[in-house]
């Protein structure tokens, strides 16, 4: 009984800290706002909502770091985990791939949630941005570090293949078409550029609504527990990644990326082909997380239960169109 009691001591304990670190942005802006009503200036400058002192932030940078190791070790990690999946003499190598996705992603995002959120996702990150979580300038490095970690989980997976892997699994890289030699010459197979599009923004937006919703509500999110989120999100992704593998069932692509730096890394890596459609793979996202925004918004403000929301996309640009019309409106009085 006494160890049940310290453990859930030392979870809420994680759980404090963690708030504390992950809303330093949302902190900071609530202070210069409460400033600014104190002196009649009910807006919000750009430096707010940009976020510029988090580009100047040490605290920031380290927590980037955790950002760029985690991506590394996710994108070396799934994509050894595609590769042998298909290697493996079994008849359901997607299923075997997509247990396999949700354990690694699981223990990787509870390795990185008390330094950075967890993200190792640009996804994430976008929507985390735009509900107005994480400044814009936080958004930007923490996007910047999964991008590099991607591109040296690639480097690192590359180095320790052989040639005939690294052509025969495109490095593991996201793919809608291939081309391959034919009788009568090359062939293309794999999906429609729109299909692919379609897939990657219904699997990104499932991800959100389904997994994050319960991580943007801390509430919740304290009552679940953070291992039981990170399960969820997890789970979720790899169940994305067994549908968009097997509905599909088409040569030639890849399968739901849902991770847009995970698709990049391999292609700036391997190139070639990796770059035809790669658009989609952050295009989807992007309209998954806008989206998602969207969808909050329309969600009564009582039933979404967090802090910080006031400095999300829309009300920063009220905010900014506001600012504009009183500083017009004083030029003119003057």
């Amino acid at each position: 009984m006494d160890a049940a009691v310290v453990s859930n001591g030392a979870v809420h304990g994680c759980h404090e800290c963690l708030s504390q670190r992950y809303n330093y942005s949302i902190s900071h802006w609530s202070d210069q706002q409460k400033s600014r009503q104190e002196k009649g200036q009910d807006f919000i400058t750009s430096s707010d909502w940009l976020g510029s002192e988090d580009f100047l932030s040490v605290e920031v940078w380290q927590a980037s770091i955790a950002e760029l190791l985690g991506t590394a070790m996710l994108v070396f990690m799934i994509d050894t985990i595609a590769i042998s999946s298909i290697e493996t003499d079994t008849t359901a190598p997607h299923l075997i791939m997509a247990i396999l996705i949700f354990i690694t992603l699981a223990i990787l995002i509870l390795a990185t949630l008390p330094i950075s959120g967890g993200h190792i996702n640009p996804l994430i990150t976008l929507a985390y941005a735009l509900i107005g979580s994480i400044s814009l300038s936080r958004a930007l490095v923490y996007i910047l570090a999964q991008c590099i970690g991607a591109t040296l989980g690639a480097l690192a997976l590359k180095a320790v293949v052989s040639n005939t892997i690294q052509q025969a699994f495109s490095l593991g890289g996201c793919t809608i078409t291939v081309i391959a030699p034919g009788p009568n010459g090359p062939i293309i197979s794999g999906l429609e550029t729109a299909q692919a599009f379609w897939i990657e923004t219904l699997c990104s937006f499932l991800l959100l609504f389904g997994s994050r919703w319960v991580a943007f509500d801390q509430p919740q999110t304290d009552i679940v527990g953070r291992v039981t989120v990170c399960s969820i999100i997890g789970l979720l992704a790899g169940l994305n990644v067994f549908i968009s593998t097997t509905v599909t069932a088409t040569k030639g692509y890849s399968g739901g990326g849902i991770n847009p730096a995970r698709c990049l890394g391999p292609a700036i890596v391997r190139g070639g082909h990796l770059w035809d459609g790669h658009w989609v793979f952050w295009a989807g996202p992007t309209l998954a997380s806008m989206a998602f925004y969207l969808y909050t918004k329309i969600v009564p403000s009582q039933l979404f239960r967090s802090e910080g929301y006031k400095h999300d996309f829309l009300n920063i640009l009220r905010a900014s169109v506001g600012a504009k019309g009183t500083s017009m409106t004083s030029s003119i009085h003057l």
